[in-house]
């Protein structure tokens, strides 16, 4: 409605369940859930950096395909920039006290990576069935004017799948996760339609374009059909299997908490009491740790990656050391002046 649409500029709108959300929880277990979102922040924004300078600096990472992976980049590191420290002095301070406009905004970027993750895993799926089974229309179909156009054409998508969360007021702080997110309860029909174009028909899509990959393969493997396709060469291979690995590791994180989401919807009343709350949690925080997988899965699984990855960390680690190097010889001493030694006779 209107009046929700409008209640996202009211900025000094307490966050429903704000201050008044503490729970009473053993110490051990509140120490666990921050130290879980400190490790994901950290290797989420350290290396999904790593991801976006490594497609930057090796030209052999430089083509159409990695675009989408930049772009997936990308959507990881919205919520380790944002909603997850948020989420982290929530949970330092038992509750929300941050306000509505932090809570939708947080609630808003979440949901945005989220989309933008499945949408951005789909047009990777999308490209490497277009690479391998049709390789001969590929570079026509994926110049990088054409690959840009469609992760522009993602992320548009993506936005117009999550303004309507603005306007059904879904965005509330759930004092369980310690996290403005999405409320499977205030909307049966919404949440249904959410988990299924959102989440579904993209795993579906996904399903369909690694299965004809597989079907491919074997069928080289086993003199099914002749091994003349160009693309399909052992490096290709590789890749493929690093998104495909990209791919099931983000099915098992997000499939807990979307099939509780349907769960819920289909009864509100009688389900969402039934659901304990450790696995609630446990979903959620396991959705959480997904974004800072990928980068890891390209470093173990991907040599271009893996190779670009140590140069940008030796390159780091070097500039470090010359600057700690050079403050050291330029610091003044009784024997040092303008950086030069003085010779001192012996007694």
């Amino acid at each position: 409605s209107k009046g929700n649409c409008s209640a996202l500029l009211n900025a000094s709108q307490p966050a429903p369940g704000g201050g008044e959300g503490a729970r009473t929880r053993p110490s051990w277990l509140v120490s666990a859930l921050a130290l879980i979102l400190i490790f994901t922040i950290v290797v989420d924004v350290l290396g999904n950096l790593l991801v976006i300078l490594s497609v930057y600096r090796n030209k052999k990472l430089r083509n159409a395909g990695n675009i989408f992976v930049v772009s997936l980049a990308v959507a990881d590191l919205l919520v380790a920039v944002y909603p997850y420290p948020l989420v982290l002095m929530s949970i330092f301070n038992n509750g929300w006290h941050l306000g509505h406009l932090h809570c939708q905004l947080s609630g808003f970027l979440m949901g945005l990576s989220v989309i933008g993750s499945i949408f951005n895993i789909a047009g990777i799926a999308i490209n490497r069935y277009c690479y391998i089974c049709h390789s001969l229309k590929y570079d026509r179909w994926y110049s990088n004017r054409n690959s840009l156009c469609c992760v522009f054409l993602i992320w548009v998508l993506t936005l117009v799948a999550i303004v309507p969360n603005l306007c059904m007021g879904t965005l509330q702080y759930d004092p369980r996760i310690y996290s403005c997110t999405f409320a499977q309860s205030v909307s049966s029909a919404y949440t249904i339609a959410v988990v299924v174009f959102h989440f579904l028909v993209p795993m579906v899509i996904v399903i369909f374009c690694y299965l004809r990959i597989w079907v491919l393969v074997l069928q080289i493997r086993w003199r099914a059909k002749p091994e003349n396709n160009p693309r399909l060469k052992p490096q290709d291979f590789r890749n493929f299997v690093t998104m495909f690995v990209v791919f099931v590791l983000f099915a098992i994180c997000w499939a807990p908490l979307n099939f509780i989401g349907l769960a819920v919807a289909s009864d509100p009343a009688s389900m969402a009491p039934r659901i304990p709350e450790w696995l609630f949690v446990a979903s959620y925080y396991m959705a959480y740790f997904n974004s800072c997988l990928n980068a890891i899965i390209y470093g173990l699984l991907n040599q271009n990656f893996r190779q670009e990855y140590r140069r940008i960390i030796v390159s780091v680690c070097t500039a470090s050391m010359f600057f700690v190097d050079d403050r050291i010889k330029c610091r003044p001493s009784p024997l040092m002046t303008n950086c030069k030694r003085i010779k001192v006779d012996s007694v």
